[in-house]
């Protein structure tokens, strides 16, 4: 099992610009693949030679009150997204942390998503133990509008109600912020899972969450869900999706552990 935090660091400087993986090792899995697309991947970057440069930007320790703490890096055939429970943001007054990754750039383009436009975007991804659900907010997935900062309009969250925790799709900035689907998140955790959305973005958009509990086009659906009249404008500019872990620090303390989240086989089409 991977430890919550890996002591073989890349300094700061090596992170932002690594092309090649660490000796870290992740948890190994024979035959993954994620389910072809219909069409060439307009977005599927490889960690060992595109880097953090599969992204526009990193959004972590924006504060600089970290200098020492690697938050995203490459470690061999994925990206790991670290955070620490003592992490701040430089919004929110210090009620939130983040370490995300933002956009998709592909040989040096970067890719948006516009009103009308059909998007699906795949990724596999593991979740460990560490990593809870929040009785507050805790997206690992969202979509906003970079120049007016609108949205979040889809994320994917980690929920808690009482005892039970969810992994959630939602239509967060429609009214009452629904769930596409959801599922439990315990079965989901220690083991990489697929993920794929289907975004039309517009003020009366679409949205589609399929989750499978393993990789491959045979592992079992363990939700799925579509919604019509999602609210996702580009609002002029466009949609960017985004990665990682943003939450609030204000639920239980016993949620906010030192953690991290792996991704992996990134894919974008457009229709």
């Amino acid at each position: 099992m991977l430890e919550p935090l890996h002591s073989h660091r890349l300094s700061r400087r090596a992170a932002l610009r690594t092309l090649a993986a660490s000796a870290v090792a992740a948890p190994v899995v024979f035959g993954a693949a994620t389910p072809a697309a219909a069409a060439t991947p307009l977005w599927h970057p490889n960690p060992a030679t595109d880097g953090l440069k599969a992204f526009e930007g990193i959004e972590a320790d924006r504060g600089n009150l970290h200098p020492d703490r690697d938050y995203v890096v490459v470690e061999d055939d994925h990206y790991r997204f670290n955070i620490w429970a003592d992490d701040r943001d430089t919004t929110g007054g210090g009620d939130r942390q983040r370490t995300e990754s933002k956009g998709m750039v592909q040989g040096g383009t970067t890719l948006k998503m516009h009103d009308g436009e059909t998007w699906t975007i795949s990724y596999e991804m593991y979740m460990p133990s560490s990593l809870h659900g929040t009785s507050k907010f805790t997206h690992i997935f969202q979509t906003k509008t970079p120049e007016t900062n609108g949205g979040p309009w889809v994320t994917l969250d980690l929920g808690r109600s009482g005892s039970k925790e969810l992994l959630r799709a939602r239509a967060y900035a429609n009214s009452g912020s629904p769930d596409i689907a959801s599922t439990d998140l315990a079965p989901l955790r220690n083991k990489w899972i697929t993920i794929e959305w289907t975004l039309t973005p517009g003020a009366k958009g679409k949205g589609a969450f399929t989750v499978r509990n393993g990789t491959g086009s045979g592992a079992p659906v363990a939700a799925q869900g579509s919604m019509s009249n999602v609210n996702m404008p580009d609002q002029g500019d466009y949609v960017r999706p985004k990665w990682g872990i943003y939450r609030s620090v204000e639920s239980a303390s016993s949620d906010i552990l030192n953690t991290y989240l792996l991704f992996r086989n990134y894919s974008a089409t457009r229709k």
